[in-house]
């Protein structure tokens, strides 16, 4: 039904004329050059091989290689002998990093009955890697020492408004340990606000209703997860910083001064630890208390109740902390015309386990680019501009690898830097693309030349018709059925681009395939060969398009006359922005005077009958009307500017005298967003439109300081916020105009 449905989608597509075609000539090239690339681009595709592609998840993912460890090693050493086979002036470059494993994990239930957690993944005999040695054991990375022992409370996904409904059923979690799903926000999230509400242990676990037996048949005989699968994953608070906590914005390098460890803000302070719904279950069966409301009910055959009461929990987690080397592999073919201009791609190495999926099927396409692209070389086709492809160590516990690289070389990256090309984790399905928003159309016109592998459209055309068969509404199919862009989505974190555009204002995209690859074997021992031939992409030819799509993006970047930025996409995206939190703060105005009139009138018929006992909260203070109009004033100017840089942007083409300078202008613009004292509490991140929410973790915040100053109804921090970022936007609008006088 759903490929019908698709199918559905692109038919109506193909009624609609494309905006663009693969004759036309490529944004950046003039037409005798577009020619030129196209031609290039074909020699490349014809060298990229699906069945190459899964042979090196298979090599890579063969043994377990968490940062730190002797596989970990193997993995980077490997990568770096391809490279070296391919052409490439390739490297390791070694960070010494705080990485803390498991010495002592112990979680029981002591009342009303026993129960001693298995807190192990079995091996299967339909999964060859599965009982492997060496295997980091079930665990969330940063997660404080402790021995524990209090009454347990379900939380159902441990978020703010999850502890309002809390405090309306008279539940108190201080002084308690806490259980939460995974889902609906980043793992991270959980255990900082159980914290702050004054939890003194979390547990996480992944409910079959989410992810399990409720979505499809598990592992092995489906892909979902089955009752012992555990995920697991770092909760550091990366949105205070990423990287090694130690040595927040400079490079861990041998030499590096240090934080005490009780003084890294990143690291929790409570125990935390996932477990699997098998062990999950007879904790949640032991609760008694109110009864869960019915949107927190699960999957599991039980009545979810949320506590407190006679169940109580003991948990202990003690952990090595120990310094231990990331292995980054750096890999350059240098520019013959711009050298000192870079096109970096990277995705990381290191995995929770084996990491099949997460990351090697994305770093097996990344290196089945880097083998064409020395293909290419050997047959005489030199790059204008420097190549630099990158294999991250550590990503998995807090981006670690690259944070470290990114910060150790963060002046040259400023200088250098034309753009940052990431990815991830690959798949069968749609084309996911984040990033800066002036590469809007530059990604649109490559994702029409990047045929599906399996329905013969483009890569945008299928990603439209999944868009256009969801739409909520029939105006909103409409509307996407005209739809002759690609808008890339705002850029959060959770992977290796994150230093690079929010710390360092270096342009990024983030580009993956996914969406009919689901599953349950994330961060799990089954994150296997075996699983991701049989469920994830059977045939490698996603790795392929992920491949050519961002094979495309760098030989594009590297080889255009004039950069292919376009800053009047990034003015419209700006300008929603802009009125979207206008029309919030309007909303939060309106109906904070509807709360008020209605308690306002509850409290009145209390007054009026003193035998009623019933509590209302008292009256919310009432929202402010915020000055908008400095960001109002610099949207037009950005508005204005973006248009000049346009027409001489068209102009450069034909102009050589001026490509260069003009480039230079182009790829640094984005520095002139960042912030220099940052954002509110967290100074790390500079970038004034983008950002992980200080409360969603992965899930990105646009125009953040002001955004979140709303949303928590500090209306003087949000006035000082608006100035901020009114002021990045005219110091954009200014370099742009500035930019255009060449």
């Amino acid at each position: 039904m759903r490929k019908t449905l698709l199918l559905m989608g692109i038919g109506l597509l193909s009624l609609q004329q494309s905006a663009w075609s693969q004759t036309a000539a490529i944004s950046g090239f003039t037409e005798k050059n577009s020619a030129k690339q196209m031609a290039l681009e074909q020699q490349f595709d014809a060298l990229l091989s699906a069945q190459n592609v899964g042979n090196t998840i298979q090599e890579l993912s063969a043994k377990p290689h968490e940062i730190g460890s002797p596989g970990s090693k193997a993995v980077a050493e490997a990568i770096l002998a391809k490279y070296k086979s391919w052409g490439w002036d390739a490297h390791i470059e070694t960070y010494q990093v705080l990485f803390p494993t498991p010495v002592t994990r112990v979680l029981e239930m002591t009342s009303p009955t026993k129960y001693t957690a298995i807190l192990k993944e079995p091996a299967l005999k339909e999964d060859a890697t599965s009982g492997q040695e060496g295997q980091l054991p079930t665990y969330n990375a940063w997660s404080a020492d402790g021995d524990v022992t209090g009454q347990l409370v379900f939380v159902n996904y441990g978020l703010p408004s999850d502890y309002e409904t809390l405090a309306k059923l008279g539940v108190d979690v201080k002084g308690k340990i806490v259980i939460a799903k995974y889902g609906r926000s980043w793992r991270g999230i959980k255990p900082k606000v159980a914290y702050e509400h004054g939890a003194i242990g979390c547990i996480i676990y992944s409910d079959p209703k989410d992810d399990g037996y409720s979505r499809g048949d598990v592992y092995p005989k489906g892909p979902f997860k089955n009752e012992y699968g555990v995920q697991r994953g770092s909760v550091m608070d990366m949105v205070l910083y990423p990287g090694d906590p130690l040595t927040p914005g400079v490079g861990a390098t041998e030499n590096a001064q240090r934080l005490d460890r009780k003084d890294a803000t990143t690291i929790l302070k409570i125990p935390v630890l996932p477990i699997s719904y098998h062990d999950a279950q007879p904790l949640l069966a032991a609760l008694d208390g109110p009864v869960a409301p019915a949107d927190w009910t699960g999957g599991l055959p039980i009545t979810y109740h949320v506590g407190p009461g006679k169940a109580i929990v003991h948990l202990k987690l003690t952990f090595d902390w120990k310094i231990r080397p990331a292995y980054d592999v750096i890999a350059k073919i240098k520019g013959s015309t711009y050298p000192d201009e870079w096109v970096i791609r990277g995705n990381h190495h290191d995995a929770w386990v084996n990491g099949a999926n997460d990351p090697i099927s994305g770093q097996s396409a990344l290196l089945e680019e880097a083998k064409a692209i020395g293909e290419l070389v050997k047959k005489g086709w030199q790059p204008k501009r420097t190549l630099v492809y990158c294999a991250w160590d550590g990503e998995e516990p807090g981006l670690l690898g690259s944070t470290e690289w990114a910060e150790d070389h963060g002046k040259e990256l400023q200088q250098k830097a034309v753009v940052y090309i990431n990815s991830d984790g690959n798949g069968r399905g749609f084309l996911n693309a984040e990033g800066s928003h002036a590469l809007n159309n530059f990604m649109y016109q490559i994702s029409e030349t990047v045929k599906d592998p399996e329905i013969d459209v483009s890569i945008f055309k299928r990603r439209l018709a999944e868009q256009i068969v969801h739409a909520a509404t029939d105006e909103k199919k409409q509307a996407l059925m005209k739809e002759h862009t690609l808008e890339l989505g705002a850029m959060g974190s959770g992977s290796d681009y994150s230093s690079f555009i929010q710390h360092l204002g270096v342009p990024c995209l983030d580009l993956g395939f996914g969406g009919e690859d689901a599953g349950g074997e994330y961060h799990s021992i089954y994150d296997s060969w075996d699983m991701y031939r049989r469920f994830k992409d059977p045939t490698f030819e996603y790795g392929v398009a992920l491949a050519k799509t961002a094979g495309r993006a760098a030989l594009r970047m590297v080889e255009a006359d004039v950069l292919p930025f376009d800053f009047r996409s990034l003015h419209t995206t700006v300008d929603g922005y802009i009125t979207d939190l206008m029309n919030i703060t309007n909303q939060m105005r309106m109906s904070t005077l509807v709360e008020n009139k209605m308690i306002a009138t509850h409290q009145f018929e209390l007054a009026a009958d003193p035998t009623k006992k019933m509590v209302f909260p008292t009256e919310k203070p009432a929202v402010p009307y915020l000055d908008f109009s400095p960001l109002q004033n610099a949207i037009v100017a950005l508005k204005n500017s973006s248009d000049s840089l346009a027409i001489t942007w068209e102009k450069a083409l034909h102009n050589s005298t001026i490509q260069a300078p003009l480039n230079q202008a182009l790829y640094r613009a984005e520095q002139q967003l960042l912030s220099t004292n940052g954002l509110p509490r967290r100074p790390w991140y500079k970038h004034t439109l983008y950002a992980p929410g200080f409360y969603t973790g992965y899930g990105v915040k646009t125009m953040p300081g002001i955004r979140e100053a709303i949303e928590q109804r500090n209306w003087q921090e949000a006035q000082e916020q608006i100035a901020v970022d009114a002021a990045a936007i005219q110091q954009l609008a200014a370099y742009l105009a500035k930019a255009a006088q060449l």
